[in-house]
């Protein structure tokens, strides 16, 4: 059996068990569920370009990685929004709206406190695991999240308690 007839099935498996996850982290990084797979399946494209370089005990934390990446550099690369010379009215909330809106709120944050909050609080992984998908210092891990929990304990006050 050749490397590639490996490859094959192996990368199958991985991307039945592990899309689904990898999207979800995406979609809390961009906020758009479409924009979300996209960025999915381009990184998917990467791993599978690179996986007879990669050991199966560190290729999910490498496919976080590149997911990470592709969001935060396709936040960066993305138009700026176009100005307008007056602000339309918002819609009233109705009785039904619910005032805690973590979506909202977690668009508030900026695109590398997102990952952080997705890859800490979604993936439920250690400060040192997000230091080293990010590529990035574990204090900075520690001082992003601290600063995107703030943000949110403040745009969601009912919340405040449940992160303390």
């Amino acid at each position: 059996m050749t490397r590639r007839d490996r490859r094959e099935p192996e990368f199958t498996e991985f991307f039945g068990a592990h899309a689904a996850g990898l999207r979800r982290t995406a979609y809390l990084v961009v906020r758009d569920w479409h924009l979300a797979e996209d960025l999915t399946q381009q990184a998917m494209a990467k791993l599978y370009a690179a996986w007879g370089r990669t050991r199966p005990a560190t290729r999910l934390a490498y496919a976080r990685r590149i997911v990470v990446n592709e969001c935060l550099s396709h936040l960066r690369r993305r138009r700026p929004e176009t100005a307008f010379e007056t602000v339309p009215d918002l819609a009233a909330p109705t009785a039904g709206d619910s005032p805690l809106d973590l979506g909202r709120a977690l668009e508030l944050l900026p695109p590398r406190q997102r990952a952080i909050v997705a890859l800490r609080f979604l993936e439920d992984l250690p400060v040192d695991e997000v230091a080293r998908v990010l590529g990035v210092a574990s204090g900075t891990v520690k001082s992003q999240t601290s600063r995107a929990l703030d943000t949110l304990r403040r745009h969601l006050p009912d919340l405040a308690e449940e992160l303390s």
